[in-house]
């Protein structure tokens, strides 16, 4: 039985894995190899420090609602999109809160995780830690790798050649980017149009002398900011929103995207998208298009090869006197501790049942956490994920037979890649997979019960944001606080934004007018799934039942 777990990192998953463990009665301790909590989110100034963290300018990408942890909700009077500063400052609420703080050895190295000889009947591991040169040795009954996917910088060099022979001028990796000072009056290149390339590149536009952007794939950009002014993912990752993508044939939800993409500008005109695209990805980014349409950003395509001073590109151009090369492509995720017969199957994070468990191991004592890029924030999804595996640790939730884990593993594979030395795309649907590891936990909402049971709050978790909270409603872990924080959550959403008062007007967030529409919308949902050609089937995000 599991009852001393390991925890590896004290970012936002090791914070809510620790949590999660005294939630289930177990003994948790975490080793943080820095001084203090945040992981990622804890900006520093020295590029060298060997810990990887976010840039000085950097502001999340999701909102405060959508990320918050699901039994905390982010104060209100926080802005909806948080600096890291403020992050930090909210992760250090949480773990004063819940008293994590004395479960975590800082200036603790992990130097390797081992199975102990008798593995196969006990589960247990052996790991060894080095604090201020002194090595330690411990036994755990099972250990929560909670190191994230932002480890090991992606620099394909190999991909562009010249860049290590010819090239005379600077090359770097965004990891090592903190501001934009050291660039003021350079010539700069940015490779990578990802969220980091794309900020990087707009914050680079105020200092330097020009900027171009590289680009492999077709992007399409998008605001923070949504209809009538408020966070993007509160409006659009809905679970009436998702049920209708279920519902509608795939090529008129792509053209319903293309079309909502294109209102903002016409990405084709900028170059960075068509409708036609097949392969494409999507960026938050408000002043990009700006900076492209003022001429301080240009959009440029994939890198051909370097010389000794410029950059030749792929559709025969060439750009002169580039000072400066910054690699904003990606990270690719390492368990340099973890034995090599379990380090090696992990090719990605398919790799992995539920992107969790290593299949192959005789007893499931092993979670690698937050290895998931989501539609939506990756700290709610690594909660759900903590609340499940620990509930598996402590008895609460029994995972299926290995030959079924193998099998889920190899029916979800991704496609072989056409570029190997590209990172891999670890991108899943937000409202899936948190509500697929929801109903393994059994924290499921049903949206027609509530309608039966609270209709106020059915309304508002099917046509409002599918914030945290709503896997707090039901079921193992089940809080009190739920109702109200998502009967409240565009209250705290606005709240930052009264800072001055105008005459009153009708709320434009109100939901009031959907009461009249609440009842037959869920039942013509009800009647929709009764006759799906696919019976017995439920889009995973629903949860109506």
């Amino acid at each position: 039985m599991v009852r001393r777990v390991a925890i590896i990192g004290a970012g936002a998953s090791g914070l809510a894995s620790i949590k999660c463990c005294l939630d289930e009665g177990l003994e948790p301790t975490c080793f943080e190899r820095s001084e203090d909590i945040g992981g990622l989110w804890r900006f520093a100034d020295n590029a060298d420090s060997g810990r990887v963290s976010v840039y000085r300018s950097v502001i999340t990408n999701t909102s405060k609602e959508m990320s918050s942890f699901s039994d905390f909700p982010c104060p209100e009077d926080f802005p909806n999109f948080l600096p890291h500063g403020l992050l930090l400052e909210y992760f250090r609420m949480y773990a004063r809160h819940f008293q994590l703080l004395q479960h975590i050895r800082f200036k603790t190295t992990v130097l390797s995780v081992r199975k102990r000889p008798d593995f196969a009947t006990s589960g247990q591991w052996e790991v060894v830690t080095e604090t201020e040169g002194v090595q330690e040795s411990h036994v755990f009954d099972a250990v929560m790798v909670c190191t994230g996917h932002y480890q090991v910088p992606h620099l394909p060099l190999a991909s562009f050649p010249g860049i290590e022979t010819h090239f005379k001028g600077r090359y770097l990796h965004s990891q090592q980017y903190k501001d934009a000072e050291a660039f003021r009056g350079k010539r700069v290149l940015v490779v990578g149009i990802g969220n980091t390339g794309g900020d990087i590149a707009v914050e680079l536009s105020h200092v330097a002398a020009k900027v171009f952007l590289s680009a492999r794939s077709n992007t399409w950009v998008y605001s923070r900011v949504s209809d009538h002014g408020f966070p993007f993912d509160m409006v659009s990752t809905t679970r009436f929103n998702h049920f209708l993508e279920w519902l509608l044939p795939s090529a008129i939800t792509r053209r319903i995207k293309f079309r909502r993409f294109n209102s903002w500008f016409n990405h084709e005109i900028y170059g960075l998208a068509s409708v036609k695209s097949s392969n494409f990805h999507v960026i938050i980014n408000e002043e990009l298009p700006f900076c492209m349409l003022s001429g301080t950003v240009v959009l440029k395509p994939n890198v051909k090869e370097f010389t000794k001073t410029s950059a030749v590109f792929e559709d025969g151009t060439t750009e002169e006197n580039i000072d400066v090369v910054l690699f904003a492509t990606g990270y690719i995720f390492s368990f340099p501790f973890l034995e090599e017969s379990v380090r090696s199957p992990l090719k990605n994070n398919r790799s992995l049942y539920k992107c969790i468990f290593p299949p192959q191991l005789e007893r499931p004592t092993l979670a690698i956490m937050g290895l998931v890029q989501l539609t939506g924030s990756v700290m709610a999804g690594a909660e759900i994920q903590a609340r499940w595996v620990t509930g598996i640790f402590a008895g609460a939730y029994k995972l299926p037979p290995a030959s079924r884990m193998m099998a889920d593993v190899l029916k979800k594979q991704p496609p072989v890649k056409r570029n190997p030395s590209e990172p891999e795309n670890l991108k899943m649907s937000f409202i899936n997979y948190t509500s697929d590891i929801a109903s393994c936990a059994g924290v499921k909402p049903s949206v027609l019960w509530l309608l039966l049971t609270d209709p106020r709050l059915a309304m508002a978790v099917f046509f409002g944001p599918c914030t945290p909270y709503q896997y707090r409603l039901v079921g193992r872990g089940r809080w009190s606080g739920a109702r109200a924080a998502i009967l409240t959550q565009w209250q705290r959403a606005l709240k930052p934004l009264r800072t001055r008062v105008v005459e009153d007007g009708a709320s434009p967030c109100s939901w009031s007018w959907l009461g009249l529409l609440a009842l037959p919308a869920m039942l013509v949902v009800g009647f929709l799934l009764s006759k799906s050609p696919r019976p017995g089937w439920v889009p995973r995000g629903l949860s109506l039942f």
